[in-house]
């Protein structure tokens, strides 16, 4: 009786164990997997990368050519740019709050 109860619980136990071994290679694949997306990825951004550097050089070439600073455009862009997104994360931290004014008195006429 001892015995039979051991082998039950000792296939019991080389079954969940070779569930497990399966569980472990489909993640080993998936990590393979992900490692070389991520190497794809990086190789793609790397080539953009190099691609928009020759660009801007082309049309810093072309703005001096053309008797434009071309150097002072791309810095009023860039403040631009900052402004736009400081503009944004203003209207984002007002919406916030205006939501968790409207929550509080909500609460507070709920009391």
């Amino acid at each position: 009786m001892g015995l039979g109860s051991t082998a039950k619980k000792i296939q019991n136990l080389s079954d969940r164990a070779e569930a497990m071994y399966k569980q472990v290679q489909k993640l080993q694949q998936r990590i393979t997997g992900l490692e070389e997306k991520a190497e794809e990825t990086h190789e793609s951004v790397t080539r953009m990368d190099h691609q928009l550097t020759e660009q801007r050089a082309l049309l810093l070439a072309l703005a001096e050519e053309q008797g434009l600073d071309g150097e002072e455009i791309l810095a009023e862009a860039a403040i631009d740019d900052a402004e736009r997104e400081a503009d944004a994360d203003t209207a984002d931290s007002a919406a916030n709050a205006d939501a968790a004014s409207e929550t509080a008195s909500g609460d507070a006429a709920a009391e």
